[in-house]
């Protein structure tokens, strides 16, 4: 379950939109980040969100993040 997290900024699951955008929860990710070093279905660390430079995906998802890990599972 998506939580805020004092660890980061966000934590959730990577997911794909229909229109082959990866995000978690309301922010967008970086798409060569997640296509280079993760996988639909990982729970991940938002480490910072920026406001989304793209105006094609704006709308959708406001804030992008392009710094996050995975998440540690031993708390």
């Amino acid at each position: 379950m998506a939580k805020e997290n004092q660890k980061g900024v966000y934590t959730g699951i990577i997911e794909k939109d229909e229109n082959g955008n990866y995000f978690c929860g309301p922010y967008l990710l970086d798409y060569q980040q997640v296509e280079a070093t993760f996988k639909i279905g990982d729970e991940v660390n938002l480490k910072t969100v920026i406001e989304n430079p793209s105006d094609k995906t704006y709308e959708k998802y406001p804030k992008k993040s392009k710094l996050f890990f995975l998440a540690n599972k031993k708390e």
